[in-house]
């Protein structure tokens, strides 16, 4: 699977350094394995969780964090839309919630 824009990783990884080893595993882990369906996913994730429009939530650092990207299973590509804490995560709308792109320019 193709993680596009390893920057937002990136961003993340020093956004929460306590969460920074476990997303880089995710990333890691993830960018090698291939999914054909959500149910495939489901079968190495367990505990991941759809959410709609190809939006999957994965728990990062145990119940911790929360990582939603947008996957398009026939691309072999996804695209992480947002990461935070749990406590940040129940203040969003996962379904709608949209990538910041100031993101990418920050340095």
């Amino acid at each position: 699977m193709r993680i596009l824009v390893k920057k937002t990783i990136l961003f993340y990884s020093k956004k929460y350094p306590i969460a920074q080893t476990q997303l880089l595993i995710w990333y890691t882990e993830f960018s090698k394995m291939t999914f054909k369906s959500f149910n495939e996913l489901k079968q190495v994730y367990g505990n991941a969780s759809i959410v709609n429009n190809y939006r999957v939530v994965f728990n990062i650092k145990g119940n911790d964090f929360r990582l939603l990207v947008s996957i398009n299973f026939l691309q072999q590509a996804c695209y992480v839309i947002w990461f935070g804490t749990h406590k940040e995560y129940d203040k969003i709308d996962v379904r709608t919630v949209d990538f910041d792109p100031k993101i990418l320019t920050n340095k």
